[in-house]
């Protein structure tokens, strides 16, 4: 697999990552979770070369964590990198531009969920802490300031980083001057590219790590999406694949086939085009199986996409606002 260098941190860690929300399980995530299948598809990316593993505590209320505490012990022969983050105190997904930083990411809630992500991990320091929402009104504030300063100089965290908003790259910019933040984590894929607008171009500048996540828009670019999907009680999908949303997603998915090039999939399309961008340091698709594993890290060693494909994706470019479904 390639490696690329995380921004000013300086690690090398693998273009492809792998994202732990799927396989953590619990209320609010993908239902279908399972230890043992989650287990064997970590223990395959690790094996296989993937160095970059991204959770938080939200996802299984620490279960993901655990899993992937384990997963470090049982590979401690391999440089793992480790990223977690802290939930918003008052469980808003995302936060809005009325969110008071003292009711969502207070000192005393950033002490309490570092300690519970370092327990849950069986780890004495995390290599990359990050926000898991975030307003920019927030950036110059001492309150979350002061604890990100002292919890680096203590040597319990090597990175911060900054999980921005649904369809908001922008709201961010502000944070990224500070000079605390070390990476950015951003929703990037053929449909979403706004972040190619500002962002990148300010996390190529400042040296800024970009972590781009949702590479399949939530399912819609595996291209197995229909409208007639529905998913389990309890998935979160149901909230927000609702019609408006699950509609329009698979017309967008069947007008993208259409360009696919022969003996391509839609999944290996969608993390080659994110791949592509030098600003990208790793993607982090969600993967609950080896075969899945295997797929998407395949994708690490294949050649560019040529220009007239670029050229075509970027015409699948989709522009959305923030809405009561998009979480």
């Amino acid at each position: 697999m390639r490696q690329r260098r995380f921004g000013r941190l300086g690690w090398m860690v693998s273009d492809v990552g792998y994202g732990m929300w799927g396989i953590a399980g619990g209320p609010g995530g993908w239902t279908g979770a399972d230890d043992a299948a989650g287990n064997a598809a970590l223990d395959e990316a690790a094996q296989r070369g993937c160095t970059f593993f991204d959770t938080a505590w939200i996802y299984g209320r620490g279960h993901s964590e655990e899993l992937l505490g384990h997963l470090t012990r049982r590979h401690p022969d391999r440089q793992l990198w480790v990223a977690t983050k802290i939930p918003p105190k008052d469980r808003s997904f995302p936060s809005t531009r009325d969110s008071r930083l003292a009711d969502v990411f207070s000192p005393d809630h950033m002490w309490e969920y570092l300690n519970k992500s370092l327990q849950n991990l069986g780890s004495d320091s995390v290599d990359l802490l990050q926000f898991h929402v975030w307003e920019d009104s927030w950036a110059a504030d001492p309150a979350w300031q002061g604890p990100i300063i002292e919890m680096k100089e203590r040597g319990l965290v090597r990175g911060v980083g900054i999980s921005v908003n649904r369809w908001e790259p922008w709201n961010v910019l502000e944070a990224l001057g500070t000079g605390l933040i070390d990476a950015v984590q951003v929703i990037y894929n053929i449909f979403d590219q706004a972040p190619e607008d500002e962002l990148f171009p300010a996390c190529e500048e400042l040296d800024i790590a970009v972590i781009a996540r949702v590479p399949f828009d939530e399912g819609a670019l595996t291209g197995t999406l229909t409208r007639e999907s529905t998913w389990p009680e309890g998935d979160w999908r149901n909230s927000y694949f609702v019609p408006e949303n699950l509609h329009a997603s698979v017309e967008r998915a069947e007008a993208l086939a259409k360009v696919i090039p022969e003996g391509m999939t839609m999944p290996e399309l969608a993390l080659r085009f994110i791949l592509q961008h030098p600003a990208v340091t790793t993607v982090i698709p969600g993967m609950r199986s080896i075969p899945h594993v295997r797929a998407n890290l395949a994708a690490s060693d294949a050649p560019p996409l040529g220009e007239e494909l670029m050229a075509e994706l970027r015409k699948h470019r989709w522009d959305r606002e923030p809405t009561e479904w998009s979480q």
